[in-house]
């Protein structure tokens, strides 16, 4: 089977907002572990994978304090709420023929939920979790992850993201990103690191989808 044109959507604080719920947690699992960093500092490594994130707040791996966070983070995800529009962009790229892909570095269970609360089973062709990769964003790791699951021609594949690390990640990976500012990163933020497009929210994204890089994918 030829490869297919698709779309890999990074998922917190991209289709759910919760990037602001991982801060908190990673506030708590710090101060839980003898650590302290300003939520500011935090949040600027939201999106990041949560090994590099101690690695760069404290200047050392510490296993336990992603163990913490995990313990933090589940205690607050019932807070976690879809993004208006979400599943309905992940719906009509999925109708126009192309391959929908989850691409998270979340722990699988964490994705099992998100993919429950999007409602989004029947319109995805697959999902990552922390499982598939060995490095975490922004590696490529992820999204390389992703065109192998979803069986994706690279040279017709986009990534939608809302932190500098997926453009990172995706860039390593040879693809261009679609940013969204719903993760705290600003337009110009976005931009300079090298999305090729930037939207309010994926609300505002699916309004126009059409006209812009994603409606030339199908």
């Amino acid at each position: 089977m030829p490869a297919s044109p698709g779309v890999l959507l990074d998922v917190d604080g991209t289709l759910v907002d919760s990037n602001y719920l991982h801060t908190l947690a990673w506030s708590r699992a710090l101060h839980a572990g003898g650590e302290w960093a300003p939520m500011s500092a935090i949040h600027r490594l939201v999106g990041m994978g949560g090994d590099q994130l101690v690695q760069h707040l404290t200047g050392r791996r510490d296993d336990a304090l992603a163990g913490l966070w995990r313990e933090h983070y589940e205690a607050l995800m019932d807070e976690v709420r879809p993004f208006p529009g979400a599943t309905e962009l992940l719906s009509a790229l999925h109708g126009r023929g192309m391959r929908v892909i989850l691409a998270s570095s979340s722990p699988a269970d964490h994705v099992r939920h998100m993919v429950d609360l999007l409602d989004a089973g029947p319109v995805i062709d697959g999902t990552t979790s922390a499982d598939d990769a060995d490095v975490s964003k922004p590696a490529p790791d992820i999204f390389e992850a992703a065109l192998r699951v979803g069986g994706i021609d690279r040279q017709r594949a986009l990534v939608v993201g809302d932190s500098t690390w997926d453009i990172q990640a995706a860039r390593a990976a040879g693809m261009a990103t679609i940013g969204v500012e719903t993760g705290g990163y600003s337009r110009h933020e976005l931009m300079e690191e090298g999305a090729c497009r930037v939207h309010q929210d994926v609300q505002e994204l699916l309004r126009q989808w059409r006209t812009g890089p994603l409606g030339h994918l199908g």
